[in-house]
């Protein structure tokens, strides 16, 4: 790479030469010398990283412009003339009606009749306690035995919490992620409860284990689907790194918590090693493990292609992105799907722009390998991206041919995204346990979300000990192929 017209490369490469053949130099010194060229050529590598060439994301963009508004047609913003715009519509049965009279006194002189009245609307929110007491009748015979009324199913405490109360913290806490002790602020100011940040993970609680046949639900359909997509991020608990795995798709979303990133977390989770469809992710490499296709991230190719072009010069990169957006853009063109000529004719032209790389970009002269020394030479990115992008061209390219498959693993990015946007708001998780009941209750409430249920009436049924219809009816499914 070059800044200000200085190829950091070539420098660096040009000292160590120099050191290389200075004689009297101690092996201390040298030592030195090749950490401090290790850093620089580090530091240098990353000031022209940004979102568009590297996995970092755009908040952290020097100079970050906003995105103007596309606006190709002129057309000012809002509805245009003609349109038939949507406004509020007035409601059949309103929950007060305040008549307003006409002082007659203020009127002419004569004789008037009332002919109806013109009515307006205001919609508004009323937030208030609402108490229900259940009053159970005692009856006792002559000879002092006492009989008592049932009380409702789940009525049992003298003064208790109700499912709606129950359901409303829920949606905040898992739902808005707002943290236990705002949620408490809200609940005091808002309606005059007193609701604890240990009621509220009680109510966080239930819902976890309410979601306990929900769990096999979505894993076994996630494990019948046809495409899944995996990601994975790093969260905080406790200031120890752990991480959120995730397998999703158009329908239905599955989080996990782990210690660990690799084999056994995925093992843990269930779906995989009995999965038999397409993966899509970014190739990391435990993925690999498992018997099902793959499908490679382009997304995260092409910014790699980026940085190999704008740091490493690489005409080759420059010419593989332009035409993955050509092959991505034509797959659109044709319904998902190309037909057998065309592809063949793409493969061509990928395979070609690979083997111009090679030239560009040789491998190191596995010849001056220090003596003794194990395994290959070191690559430099552009190598090792050439290297992959020519071992798993199928993977890469799997998009083309199977109209299933996406161009990119952002069905499974954006499913994560919002556990990322947890950790800026709460900071950390504080234990295992407060993790799996986040990442349970977000798998419920997105998998709803995908398939037409709000989160509020999602958690209303959960809390009724139901689940949602389109749930009831997989697990019905799932059961009569079981007998």
């Amino acid at each position: 790479m070059k800044i200000e017209s200085i190829d950091i490369e070539a420098t660096v490469n040009k000292a160590r030469e120099m050191i290389k053949h200075e004689k009297g130099l101690s092996p201390a010194f040298i030592s030195v010398i090749e950490l401090l060229l290790m850093i620089v050529t580090l530091m240098a590598n990353r000031l022209n990283l940004n979102s568009k060439n590297s996995s970092k994301p755009p908040s952290t963009d020097p100079n970050r412009k906003k995105k103007k508004k596309q606006n190709p047609d002129g057309k000012k913003p809002g509805g245009q003339k003609g349109h038939m715009g949507k406004t509020l519509m007035p409601v059949a049965k309103p929950d007060a009606v305040v008549p307003l009279l006409l002082d007659k006194s203020n009127l002419p002189p004569g004789e008037y009749r009332e002919v109806g009245f013109e009515t307006r609307q205001v919609v508004d929110l009323k937030i208030t306690r609402y108490v229900t007491e259940y009053q159970s009748q005692v009856l006792e015979d002559i000879s002092g035995k006492r009989y008592v009324a049932a009380f409702p199913e789940g009525v049992d405490r003298h003064v208790q919490y109700g499912a709606g109360l129950k359901a409303h913290a829920i949606y905040l806490s898992q739902h808005q992620l707002i943290p236990y002790e705002r949620i408490n602020e809200y609940f005091r100011d808002q309606a005059e409860i007193p609701v604890s940040a240990g009621s509220i993970f009680n109510f966080n609680k239930e819902a976890f284990n309410a979601l306990e046949a929900f769990n096999e639900i979505v894993k076994a359909k996630l494990a019948a689907s046809p495409v899944c997509h995996a990601d994975e991020t790093g969260i905080n608990m406790n200031g120890i790194r752990f991480w959120l795995h995730c397998l999703s798709n158009a329908d239905a979303t599955y989080f996990y918590p782990h210690e660990k990133r690799g084999g056994k977390a995925i093992d843990e989770m269930g779906v995989l090693p009995i999965f038999q469809g397409v993966l899509c992710h970014d190739h990391w490499k435990p993925y690999f493990n498992y018997n099902c296709l793959h499908a490679l991230c382009n997304a995260h190719h092409l910014r790699e292609l980026e940085r190999a072009e704008e740091q490493d010069d690489q005409q080759w990169a420059k010419d593989l992105k332009i035409l993955l957006l050509e092959i991505n853009t034509a797959v659109d063109q044709h319904g998902g799907q190309l037909l057998p000529d065309l592809s063949a004719s793409f493969k061509a032209r990928y395979r070609a722009i690979l083997e111009k790389g090679h030239i560009e970009c040789p491998p190191p002269d596995e010849t001056k390998k220090e003596k003794g020394k194990r395994g290959r030479l070191k690559r430099s990115k552009a190598r090792n991206l050439l290297e992959r992008l020519e071992n798993f061209e199928q993977e890469t390219l799997r998009f083309m041919e199977d109209p299933l498959v996406p161009f990119t693993n952002n069905q499974g990015e954006s499913d994560i995204r919002m556990t990322k946007v947890h950790q800026k708001i709460s900071g950390c998780f504080r234990s295992m346990t407060g993790a799996r009941m986040f990442c349970r209750i977000r798998s419920y409430l997105s998998t709803c979300r995908k398939n037409n249920v709000h989160a509020s009436e999602a958690l209303r049924l959960l809390l009724a000990g139901e689940l949602p219809s389109f749930l009831t009816v997989i697990q019905s499914v799932g059961c009569r192929q079981a007998e």
